[in-house]
């Protein structure tokens, strides 16, 4: 063979290497120095308004009223925690902030308990009409929460126990909360728990072990990061509703986010008052969030790596 003859496969080799396209070199160079740099960017202006209100909740009213919240950085003397002292000191304020986590907790709760139960006997439980239950649960995902808010505020008008009245009351929004809340939550650990491999519940079985053990031991601590990705999910959803509120909760059961909402009626004279508000109610969801980011990572990576 002579010298030509072996160079050729070396340049045909070369040569047949294949191109990348456009969009193959734009989504390469995504992962490069520059583009982390500008993602960071967009980032901090995404977090501009944040700090804005913060930055206004630690402000007078005076200063809020005559100049912007920029003005700070030329003027630090205006940062002030009066205006926190003085929502705290208001007992409307308290009781809603209190009103509030006696909302979201049991809603949360529920939805995880009830939901993880119920997923576990539709993805491993075999019982007549299984499957038929299972798409009514998917098919009620698709009914808005709107359609639901005037037949259920009725219902809760003719329910009176002792002389407990359903409508306007704490446990009337945790249960529309509840309600709603299951569907998602169901095909969404439903579809997680059917991911888990057979022969690990198989060999509890042949353990000894009950559904309820099986459960608890095998299906509860695999599934840890996709019930806790729904136990934030949820939390974030109801801690931050405002319509449910509105249409169920009256004033001594409304929760923050009508409290603020009813304060927006003399925006211009209570800035000192909605923006420390508004901040209390942004900072304990973004703290649940970051306390439970590393299962919720896991959650939303699980099934890529399955």
């Amino acid at each position: 063979m002579s010298t030509a003859e072996e160079a050729a496969p070396a340049r045909n080799g070369a040569a047949g290497a294949p191109r990348r396209n456009l969009a193959a070199r734009v989504v390469g160079r995504l992962g490069g120095g520059a583009a982390q740099a500008l993602l960071v960017l967009v980032a901090l202006f995404w977090l501009v308004p944040t700090f804005g209100l913060l930055v206004a909740s630690l402000r007078s009213n005076a200063d809020n009223n005559a100049s912007g919240w920029w003005t700070v950085f030329t003027e630090p003397a205006q940062l002030t925690a009066g205006s926190y002292s003085a929502l705290l000191d208001k007992g409307d304020f308290v009781d809603s902030f209190w009103n509030t986590v006696l909302i979201t907790v049991p809603a949360t709760v529920l939805v995880v308990v009830i939901a993880s139960l119920a997923a576990y006997a539709f993805a491993w439980m075999e019982f007549p009409g299984r499957d038929w239950l299972f798409l009514a649960v998917v098919a009620l995902l698709v009914v808005p929460v709107q359609v639901a808010l005037i037949p259920v505020a009725k219902l809760y008008g003719y329910v009176e126990v002792g002389g407990f009245h359903m409508f306007g009351s704490i446990t009337g929004v945790v249960l529309f909360h509840v309600a709603f809340g299951l569907p998602f939550a169901i095909f969404l650990l439903r579809n997680f728990f059917a991911a888990i491999p057979r022969d690990l519940l198989e060999a509890a079985r042949m353990d000894g072990g009950s559904e309820w053990t099986i459960f608890r031991r095998v299906i509860f601590p695999l599934g840890g990061p996709a019930i806790a990705s729904l136990g934030i999910f949820q939390f974030l959803w109801v801690w931050n509703d405002l319509l449910v509120a509105l249409v169920f909760a009256d004033t001594e059961s409304q929760p923050m986010t009508k409290w603020l909402q009813s304060q927006m009626r003399q925006f211009t004279g209570n800035i000192d008052i909605l923006a420390p508000g508004a901040f209390l109610s942004l900072i304990v969801p973004l703290a649940v969030f970051f306390a439970f980011q590393r299962y919720f990572v896991e959650g939303v990576l699980a099934g890529s790596v399955k």
